[in-house]
C-alpha cells in the first residue's frame, strides 16, 4: 500500500498546503521534545518513511525531518523519545461517536454477537444487577438468530416481574419485556407515534419491540448527574487508550455538556471532545448557550447539534424512496416532516451553529440535502463553508452524491458499519441500491470531503478496525474474498486521511489539527509498527496502541 497513492482522488480544499522545508523553525528555537520514530505527516506533506523525527514544543509540532536535521533543535532540557520502528501519526479523531453510550454499556449487560436468544436470557440473568429494579442491555441483533423480531413473551420466561429494556446494536430499536411496557401504559389503542413504530402481535398489541420515537415511550430512569460523570471518564479514557485524540460527541443535553466543559477546564479530558446538541436541548432553548471557539488549546467545543431524519436499516427504520426489498411495502419513516428540517437548520445557522444530520436512506438523505440547500438560501450562507454534515449516509440514490459536494455538505461515514452491515444489508435494499451504499470511493470521485467514525458504542471504539474495514471491506476473518463491494475500498492514505485531516475538516479546524506540520498541535497517535508494511491487513486491528498525546501531553509514552 503506497502511503502516496490516492492522495489526487481526495477532495481539494480540506487542509492546507503542506509546509516546506522553509518554513520550518529558525535555529534559535528550542524542541521540548524530540521523537525519533517513522513520523508519518498525514495530509498533502511528506510521505511515511521520510521524516526520521518530529520535534514540539508548547503543544505544537516545529518540524519533521531527519534525526540530523532536527539535532540542532536540541536545547538542554530538550526531552528526547527513542520509539525505533514505531509509526508517529496525526491523532486519530473519531468523527461520530457516543461517549456516554459508552460508559454506560460498560455498566448494563452486553448483548452483542449473542447468536440466539437463550444467550440473550443468559447473559441477562448472569449481568441483571441484584433487586427488583430495571435490568438494561444493549447490543442484540436479530439478523444474527434469523431475522426475526423478538417479543416481550422471550424475556419474561426469565424475568416475569423486573422490568426488562435492551436497546439494539444499532440504538434505533428497543425491546422490552410485559412489566416494562406495563409500566408505559402501551396498549393495542395506544398509537404509533411520529417517526416511531411499535411492533405489534396479531391482536395489534405492542409485542415488545419498538423502533425509533417509539422508544421514548419506556420510562426508564434518567441518569444522575453523577452517572453521566462516571460515564465520561471511563470512555474518555477508553478512547484514548485505544489510540483516539478525539471524538465529535453526538447528541449532548446540557447537563453533560457542564460537565464535559469543567473537566476540559481542570484539564481532566484525554482527548479533544467536539461536541454536538441533541434536539431535546436545542427544543429546549440549549441553555441559551452558543457555540464554543476552538484553536490549537481547545480539549471541548460545543459545535453544533445533532438532528434525526430518519431510523437504521437494521430495524428497518431508515427511510426509503422504494419499499424495503424484504418487507413489502414498507418504506421505513422520516421522524418528522420535511420543513421541519429546514426550520431547524436555519435555525442553527442563524445561530453560527453547525448542524450534522442523521439520515441513512436515500428518503432521509435526500430529504436533508433539500432542507440544508433551502436553510442557506433562507440565511443567505449558501456561498459560505458552513460545512453542514450528513452523518452515516449509508444508502444514498447516487444521483444524489454531486449534490452533496453541489453544496459542500461532509458525508461522515463509519467503515465498520459496511462491515457489520455486509450479510443482510442486500436483503434489506436488493442489488440495485447497492451502488449508492457505503459508497466512499463514489463519494471521494465527486469531490465529496469524507470524515471517518465508528458511531460508538454501535459499533466497537478502536480506531484500527475502522481502518481495516475502510481498505478492505471485510470481517476480521479476511471474508468475502476481495471485499464486498469492492470498487468502494479505499486505500490506507485515504482511510487514515478520513480519521485524521477529514475529522478536522469537519469541525472546522483543519488549521491546527490533521495533520503533523510546522504549527500544528502535536496531537499523535504511536503505533508499535508501521501499517504501510504489513504483509496482511488483518494484522491492522491488533497492532499495539503504545500511547497517544494531545497538544504534546503524553499519554502511555
Amino acid at each position: 500500500m503506497s502511503a502516496a497513492a490516492g492522495l489526487a482522488a481526495l477532495p481539494l480544499g480540506c487542509e492546507r498546503s503542506a509546509p516546506s522545508s522553509a518554513e520550518a523553525p529558525s535555529s534559535a528555537a528550542r524542541a521540548e521534545l524530540l521523537i525519533h520514530a517513522r513520523v508519518y505527516s498525514g495530509g498533502s506533506g511528506p510521505v511515511r518513511g521520510v521524516a526520521e523525527a518530529l520535534a514540539i514544543a508548547g503543544g505544537r509540532v516545529l518540524a519533521l525531518g531527519s534525526r540530523a536535521e532536527l539535532d540542532g533543535l536540541r536545547g538542554p532540557d530538550t526531552r528526547v523519545l527513542e520509539l525505533g520502528e514505531a509509526f508517529v501519526m496525526p491523532g486519530l479523531t473519531d468523527a461520530h461517536a457516543h461517549l456516554l453510550g459508552l460508559g454506560q454499556t460498560r455498566e448494563i449487560v452486553d448483548l452483542r454477537g449473542a447468536a440466539t436468544l437463550d444467550e440473550v436470557r443468559a447473559r441477562l440473568r448472569a449481568g441483571a444487577p441484584p433487586g427488583e429494579g430495571w435490568v438494561l442491555g444493549r447490543g442484540w441483533d436479530q439478523n444474527l438468530w434469523g431475522g426475526a423480531m423478538p417479543t416481550a413473551a422471550e424475556l419474561d420466561e426469565s424475568f416475569a416481574d423486573r422490568p426488562v429494556w435492551l436497546r439494539r446494536v444499532d440504538g434505533h430499536a428497543g425491546w422490552a419485556n410485559t412489566a416494562a411496557m406495563e409500566l408505559a401504559g402501551l396498549s393495542a389503542d395506544t398509537p404509533d407515534p411520529e417517526g416511531g413504530e411499535f411492533l405489534r402481535d396479531e391482536g395489534g398489541a405492542p409485542a415488545g419491540v419498538l423502533v425509533d420515537a417509539a422508544m421514548d415511550s419506556i420510562p426508564v430512569p434518567e441518569p444522575s448527574a453523577e452517572d453521566l460523570e462516571r460515564w465520561i471518564r471511563t470512555a474518555t479514557q477508553e478512547a484514548a487508550s485505544l489510540g483516539l485524540t478525539g471524538v465529535h460527541e453526538m447528541g449532548l443535553g446540557g447537563e453533560a455538556h457542564r460537565i464535559f466543559t469543567r473537566l476540559a477546564q481542570a484539564g481532566e479530558l484525554p482527548l479533544r471532545v467536539h461536541g454536538y446538541a441533541s434536539e431535546a436541548w436545542w427544543r429546549a432553548g440549549l441553555d441559551g448557550e452558543q457555540p464554543g471557539q476552538v484553536d490549537p488549546t481547545t480539549r471541548y467545543a460545543l459545535a453544533g447539534i445533532k438532528v434525526y431524519v430518519d431510523g437504521a436499516l437494521g430495524s428497518r427504520g431508515a427511510a426509503m424512496l422504494a419499499p424495503y426489498s424484504d418487507r413489502a411495502g414498507h418504506l421505513g419513516a422520516l421522524m418528522h416532516e420535511p420543513q421541519y428540517y429546514v426550520d431547524i437548520s436555519t435555525q442553527a445557522l442563524e445561530r453560527g451553529f453547525q448542524v450534522a444530520s442523521h439520515a441513512i436512506g436515500d428518503r432521509g438523505i435526500r430529504t436533508i440535502i433539500e432542507a440544508y440547500a433551502a436553510a442557506m438560501a433562507a440565511t443567505k450562507t449558501a456561498d459560505q463553508d458552513r460545512r453542514l454534515r450528513i452523518e452515516h449516509a449509508q444508502v444514498i440514490a447516487p444521483e444524489d452524491i454531486p449534490r452533496l459536494a453541489e453544496h459542500g455538505l461532509i458525508a461522515s461515514m463509519q467503515p465498520t458499519h459496511a462491515t457489520s452491515d455486509m450479510p443482510w444489508a442486500p436483503a434489506r435494499v436488493g442489488p440495485e441500491r447497492l451502488a449508492g451504499a457505503y459508497a466512499w470511493q463514489r463519494m471521494l470521485a465527486a469531490g465529496v470531503p469524507l470524515a471517518f467514525g465508528s458511531d460508538f458504542p454501535v459499533e466497537r471504539p478502536s480506531p484500527l478496525l475502522g481502518l481495516y474495514a475502510a481498505i478492505t471491506r471485510q470481517d476480521l476473518d479476511g471474508q468475502p474474498a476481495g471485499g464486498w463491494l469492492p470498487d468502494q475500498r479505499v486505500d490506507l492514505d485515504q482511510a487514515i486521511h478520513g480519521f485524521t485531516a477529514g475529522a478536522a475538516h469537519a469541525a472546522h479546524r483543519e488549521d491546527h489539527l490533521g495533520r503533523l506540520g510546522p504549527g500544528y498541535a502535536a496531537d499523535l497517535t504511536v503505533l508499535a509498527k508501521d501499517p504501510f508494511t504489513l504483509d496482511d491487513p488483518r494484522e491492522l486491528p491488533e497492532l499495539e496502541v503504545l500511547g497517544t498525546a494531545v497538544s504534546g501531553e503524553l499519554i502511555g509514552l
